[in-house]
């Protein structure tokens, strides 16, 4: 029987520190190769246009701004982090909590960046895959390259998880 408060509990440590992992490297990456990471407003604001029924934007730099966009961004960005856990568990289960390996972890977090290349990116204008922006394969590098950080993620989180659950 799987037990719902392990699976829930597990997918929120592991979500929330695979994210953070994420973030570091989006800091690693600005201050070593100059490349700024995503501004989580900007995510927000596509969010609270997306409440209002607006889904696509031309640039949503250009659109106006919403209340509370950062916040609302950041949480968002926290939220698909612990769920993209939650999938991977979904998929492999708590047996792959107690006994972890790199594959299914990879498969995830390289797997996640089918959102922003088929979903936030064109949403927000910048075309599927980056299509829109002036350097698109460097900018799908970059996208696969921090989601490749996030399944790494999944997988070191997971430690964590287990020592905070099972100390």
């Amino acid at each position: 029987m799987v037990d719902a408060a392990e699976l829930v509990a597990s997918a929120v440590l592991i979500g929330t520190g695979a994210t953070v992992v994420m973030d570091i490297w989006g800091v690693v990456r600005a201050r070593l190769l100059g490349i700024p990471s995503l501004d989580y407003a900007l995510v927000g604001r596509w969010l609270g246009h997306l409440v209002s029924g607006r889904l696509r934007h031309d640039r949503i730099a250009a659109s106006p701004q919403v209340a509370g966009e950062r916040v609302i961004g950041w949480t968002a960005h926290y939220l698909i982090g612990i769920g993209f856990a939650g999938v991977l568990l979904a998929m492999f289960g708590l047996d792959w909590v107690r006994q972890p390996t790199i594959a299914p972890a990879l498969m995830v977090g390289i797997g996640s960046v089918a959102a922003p290349f088929l979903v936030m990116q064109p949403a927000m204008g910048a075309g599927i895959a980056a299509s829109h922006t002036p350097r698109p394969w460097a900018a799908r590098l970059q996208s696969l390259v921090t989601h490749t950080v996030f399944g790494f993620g999944l997988y070191a989180a997971r430690w964590l998880a287990h020592l905070l659950l099972h100390p």
